[in-house]
């Protein structure tokens, strides 16, 4: 695999921003750390910890684009699923076929179609998180008690009016549940974006792909897993305002 990826890809600028140099695994060589079999060398960690700010970034990019415009796409899907239900189930197969393909052959597919580069990762992640937000808030809009919308109807209200005053604030716990999930999962596949040349924390993964050090990779994957947490978090903290007589249920 490495010897593919470095023959192949990196000879022909696939991975431009994250090829190796010469001095590349040299340079991780100091402190001892290769010839002591270290897992984590410290001092290189903390000299080289600046080269992780630009992928982390654009790590920031692709997540947030990604799933806030697969929580547009998502939530008009089911908005109009919700008004017309015989949509739902093709809706629901469209957004699991997409889900189905594997990660990397989908940055592949999209390759001939949009290039290499951000956009053709932010597609991809976006599909990704269809089914997940979809399923979400499809199953909150349909648990609101009957009751509840006929009431809301009773005293007035238009249908607009119900679904974004009544049934979307009621169903907003499941909503957050499906953003949650689908994040987190996004932090995860974006480090994949380094194969549509897109990016991110990926290309310090591949790059400090080694038997011998790890270090590279402990950092880039350490970054990823808190990001994801950060995220996670504040999702959490946005349910319970948003929703705080089910703060349990979040």
């Amino acid at each position: 695999m490495s010897s593919w990826v470095a023959d192949g890809w990196l000879a022909d600028g696939w991975l431009a921003g994250a090829a190796v140099s010469s001095d590349f695994f040299r340079d991780r060589s100091g402190g001892g750390c290769i010839q002591e079999n270290k897992l984590f060398c410290p001092d290189w960690a903390i000299n080289n910890l600046d080269r992780y700010s630009d992928p982390t970034l654009q790590h920031l990019v692709l997540v947030v684009s990604a799933v806030a415009a697969g929580f547009v796409i998502a939530f008009s899907l089911a908005v109009l699923a919700h008004r017309h239900r015989f949509l739902s189930s093709p809706f629901l197969a469209a957004t699991g076929v997409l889900y189905t393909i594997p990660s990397i052959s989908f940055f592949f597919l999209l390759l001939p179609i949009t290039g290499r580069g951000a956009v053709t990762a932010i597609i991809a992640l976006t599909a990704f998180t269809l089914q997940i937000i979809f399923r979400n808030m499809t199953t909150g809009l349909r648990n609101v008690p009957p009751e509840v919308t006929e009431a809301a109807r009773g005293v007035g209200l238009t249908a607009t009016q119900v679904l974004w005053k009544v049934e979307i604030p009621l169903a907003m716990p499941e909503i957050i549940a499906g953003l949650r999930i689908a994040t987190v999962s996004t932090v995860a596949l974006a480090t994949l974006a380094v194969f549509a040349n897109g990016g991110g924390l990926g290309a310090e993964i591949v790059t400090g792909s080694n038997i011998t050090f790890k270090t590279g990779i402990i950092i880039a994957g350490s970054i990823a897993i808190l990001m994801a947490i950060v995220f996670d978090a504040l999702l959490l903290l946005t349910g319970r305002l948003l929703a705080p007589w089910k703060r349990v249920a979040l």
